[in-house]
């Protein structure tokens, strides 16, 4: 049975040079990029949340954000004025 890859997208062959690399990485080479990752998606939801509630104040779109990478349990336990935006 053939191995599963981890891109529909990409050859086994680049995947698995893609795979060496992140092995010879060093751990704070790996922790750099995670962390670069990381920041670029929280700041695509962001720029998401500000393109669809415009007039939102600073503090709405915060919340927002908030709801959407920590899920609406956890985003309204640290911020209880959350709850307010959930739709029914």
């Amino acid at each position: 049975m053939a191995t599963p890859t981890l891109a529909l997208d990409t050859s086994p062959e680049i995947e698995a040079r893609q795979v060496e690399a992140w092995r010879e990485m060093s751990s704070a080479r790996k922790a750099a990029l995670i962390t670069g990752l990381t920041q670029s998606a929280y700041a695509l939801t962001a720029a998401g949340v500000r393109h669809r509630y415009p007039s939102a104040s600073p503090r709405e779109q915060f919340l927002r954000v908030a709801l959407i990478v920590l899920g609406d349990d956890l985003a309204c336990r640290a911020y209880p004025d959350a709850a307010a935006l959930i739709d029914p």
